[in-house]
């Protein structure tokens, strides 16, 4: 015999009931993104915006943005983009402390964040590649810090 829809639906209650109650109660918090009009998701909106006008200058102009902004325990190891520029935009609804993160077994210090991207890379003006992938960033002593993109 084949249950009617009404008493399918009736026989699904009380173990969503239980589901619902359980996520309601569970003391383990879940991490919301920061909103919109946090500094968080401010300073990193300025930080991708002077990073694409300065792409949008050309290499030159990015070097020296990547060469000021790379972490400080991190500034010796750079590589070069080969006269490419690259520009990133931001998924900002993505944008989460990431406590897990390090480079090279270490963890950076300061506070890392991660966000999600949209990498476009040019050549002279043209578009040579694009991703979608994951940036970290550190905040420390008031300030946003990267890692140099190294083409691979």
């Amino acid at each position: 015999m084949i249950p009617s829809p009404r008493r399918s639906r009736a026989l699904m209650a009380p173990p969503l009931l239980v589901l619902l109650l359980c996520c309601l109660l569970s003391d383990s918090p879940t991490l919301a993104p920061p909103s919109p009009d946090s500094g968080a998701v401010r300073s990193v909106t300025a930080y991708f915006r002077t990073n694409n006008t300065a792409a949008r200058r050309g290499p030159d102009a990015q070097r020296t943005f990547l060469r000021r902004t790379q972490h400080p325990e991190y500034r010796d190891q750079r590589c070069s983009l080969d006269g490419m520029t690259v520009t990133a935009e931001p998924a900002l609804g993505t944008l989460r402390p990431d406590e897990e993160f390090t480079v090279a077994g270490r963890h950076p210090a300061g506070r890392v964040w991660v966000v999600g991207v949209e990498i476009t890379v040019r050549r002279e003006g043209v578009v040579v590649g694009r991703q979608l992938g994951s940036q970290h960033l550190v905040a420390l002593d008031g300030r946003w810090y990267g890692f140099a993109p190294c083409p691979g």
